[in-house]
């Protein structure tokens, strides 16, 4: 007779961190389901969570460790044992430190992991300064805007847990309710906020769902967050719509804010962004006397030419209008009392900055900018290749395929090929992967233990090891047990990472087994904190004109930046490639490069798309299905277009991550569809490094 056991996790297939409810039968994960007590998710589950055991059993996936037996490409392996490849790694990277320097040794991750801040205090324990990866492009921009501004990062209050939800809820370059989840908020729970909030603004070039229902759905020019922002707060300080309250007793800066912002009018932003001037005003409006209101914010506004101005000039709308740490508003989660906080976007210790050994050379970059949190990509992977300012000899990529998800894709590939030692921790070989020396099969979520407090703040979760698939290890374990064979324990003072969890919870009174049977822990939510508190800044109070930003130069008021290539800031190119790209969507069945292999979830995007305005379509001889070639200066990459006359005209909106596992190895036809590649130098963002990925240009024509 059959026996079948529930499990309560945590879902880890995005961000979100839903607790489900497992299934096993006979010692095998049948299927995972949301968990309907659940107070993070109440029983949402998305499809990648869904199609967890398909991930799991997979069978192209990586169970064993993998030696390089040719030449790079050749896609010749060898399976070693675990401790065979901890020992090449350790002994290879000791060589490297010792003969070269800690400099000489590179490590990457992806995004947001369970394992990050376990790789970058790596890094950090080391001595390397060349830790790279997404993050200068992706949520760490709001993060130090945040850090900087008030002290921690703003989350909207949709749970409730004051007495109300939000009454009005603006959503920000974010579709969260379309992919599922985004940086710990549950896409399910959004939706239920939307649903019960009085009015509804949508920022968004495409008309993601919510835009359908919103009062306000202001479908700007790619790219131009930041003018938009601006003109939203002349009209909230030119109409008196501040919240005097909050801003004479909780701020520091507003009078110099109130003259900066006097020429950002609704008008100035119009010729900007394509809005119409009332709809500005209309939308600031309604943000600023509907309240409380919170701002879900996304991805969108990390990608841009000024991400760090804009993001502070969405946390100053906030605080204008009182809605900052109040019921339904944004608020400042308060963790559990007694879980050793262990996220980096609550402890910077995690990270491990202060136990880098002291004379290392710098960063490749050059620290060129300023509130860069990693090593820039271009410069990290042109350095391998130029040499300059020196060549790293090896590297350790956790979780990435840069191939695909970084920009100058040609480039990656050659240091890839350039590099002495290469270590690939993945799911599956990969089109990076295969231009490794050393193959690690890292464990998917059911194979884990965790307490889980990356980005959800106000609890812990518990995620139980559920089933075992061939050799996989939890990257984490593999991350202390290198640190301790490399003699890195003053970074990774616990024996192993279970004695890790245990610590975590040792003040909470209970080990991570008792954990597992309370299934979670949670804070105790207080409001207005920032009136006995103050807030985290050097005033205590929230910086409109920020301290911090003037100390590491950056503009201490938030400004707009128009993106090199646009057809405002270069029309003879424009002439030549008329139509604006925005890439970067998130496609609800895949995680950035993920899930390609997965049959039930490629099933319902089974091509890469690229949206085009049926006007747009029609005027290029373009029909719906029809295979076509995007073509910018650097290159051109082929995509099936989707006609949707919810992107403007002169708009196309491009998948991204793509390649095609089916193809085989060793590229897996990565260079056909990838969009990264039609990316190539550009300015960058001067405070970040971002790269402007939402606003290029481009031409479209048949196939």
């Amino acid at each position: 007779m059959d026996e079948t056991s529930v499990v309560r996790s945590a879902c880890r297939m995005c961000h979100g961190v839903c607790q489900v409810l497992v299934h096993v039968r006979d010692g095998r994960v049948v299927k995972v389901t949301g968990d309907p007590d659940s107070p993070t998710s109440r029983g949402y589950l998305c499809p990648k969570g869904a199609a967890s055991p398909d991930l799991l059993y997979h069978p192209e996936r990586l169970l064993y460790p993998l030696r390089r037996a040719g030449a790079r490409g050749e896609n010749r392996w060898e399976r070693v044992s675990w401790d065979d490849a901890l020992s090449e790694m350790a002994e290879r990277l000791d060589a490297v430190r010792r003969q070269n320097g800690p400099e000489y040794f590179g490590m990457m991750q992806g995004t947001g992991r369970p394992y990050t801040g376990f790789t970058s205090r790596f890094g950090n324990a080391f001595g390397t300064p060349n830790f790279t990866g997404v993050a200068h492009l992706c949520y760490f921009p709001r993060w130090i805007a945040s850090l900087y501004t008030l002290g921690q990062l703003p989350i909207c209050d949709v749970y409730g847990f004051g007495g109300r939800t939000p009454a009005c809820v603006v959503i920000w370059g974010c579709n969260v309710t379309g992919t599922g989840a985004s940086d710990g908020m549950c896409g399910g729970m959004v939706q239920s906020a939307l649903d019960a909030a009085e009015k509804v603004i949508v920022v968004d070039p495409r008309r993601i769902r919510p835009a359908e229902r919103a009062d306000h759905w202001l479908q700007l020019r790619p790219g131009t967050d930041g003018a938009l922002a601006l003109a939203m707060i002349n009209v909230i300080v030119e109409e008196g719509l501040v919240d005097r309250e909050f801003v004479d007793g909780y701020t520091v800066g507003y009078e110099e804010l109130a003259e900066h912002v006097r020429s950002c009018t609704p008008e100035w932003a119009s010729d900007v962004t394509g809005l119409a001037a009332d709809d500005i005003r209309a939308a600031a409006r309604t943000y600023a006397t509907t309240r409380p209101g919170c701002i879900q914010w996304g991805n969108a506004v990390d990608m841009s030419s000024c991400n760090y101005q804009t993001a502070r000039s969405l946390l100053i709308l906030r605080a204008l209008t009182g809605n900052l740490d109040v019921p339904g508003g944004d608020v400042l989660w308060v963790a559990p009392e007694g879980v050793r906080q262990r996220s980096l976007f609550m402890n910077l210790e995690v990270p491990g900055l202060h136990l880098r050994p002291g004379g290392t050379a710098d960063a490749v970059d050059g620290g060129r900018f300023p509130l860069c949190t990693s090593t820039h990509p271009p410069a990290f992977w042109r350095s391998i290749v130029t040499g300059d300012p020196y060549r790293m000899k090896a590297m350790w990529i956790m979780g990435s395929n840069p191939l695909v998800t970084m920009t100058h894709s040609l480039e990656i590939e050659q240091a890839l090929r350039l590099l002495e030692f290469t270590v690939v921790s993945d799911f599956f070989m990969t089109p990076t992967a295969q231009l490794a020396d050393l193959v690690l099969p890292a464990a998917t979520w059911l194979e884990q233990d965790d307490v889980v407090n990356l980005h959800k703040i106000w609890c812990v979760l518990a995620r139980k090891k559920v089933a075992q698939v061939g050799e996989a290890r939890d990257d984490r374990e593999v991350i202390f047990e290198m640190a301790h064979r490399l003699g890195l324990d003053e970074a990774y003072p616990w024996s192993d990472y279970r004695e890790y969890l245990d610590w975590v919870l040792e003040d909470a009174g209970m080990d991570f087994e008792q954990f597992c049977e309370v299934g979670i822990l949670t804070g105790k939510m207080r409001y207005r904190k920032y009136v006995t508190e103050g807030f985290g800044t050097p005033s205590g109070k929230f910086e409109i004109l920020s301290g911090l930003s003037s100390q590491m130069g950056v503009e201490p008021l938030p400004v707009y930046r128009e993106p090199p290539m646009t057809p405002a800031s270069a029309p003879g190119l424009a002439a030549e490639y008329p139509l604006i790209l925005t890439t970067g969507a998130k496609i609800r069945g895949f995680f950035h490069s993920e899930g390609r292999q997965v049959e039930r979830l490629r099933r319902a995007n089974p091509d890469p798309l690229v949206e085009v305005h049926p006007d747009t379509a029609a005027a290029l001889g373009i029909a719906d299905g029809d295979w076509v070639r995007i073509e910018t200066p650097q290159a051109a990459v082929t995509m099936k277009a989707r006609l949707f006359d919810g992107v403007a005209p002169q708009v196309v909106s491009a998948q991204h991550a793509w390649w095609y596992p089916e193809e085989g190895p060793p590229e897996y036809g990565w260079k056909k569809s990838s969009v990264n590649l039609l990316f190539g130098d550009t300015e960058y963002d001067p405070d970040t490094g971002s790269e402007p990925l939402r606003s290029s240009l481009c031409r479209l024509a048949r196939l």
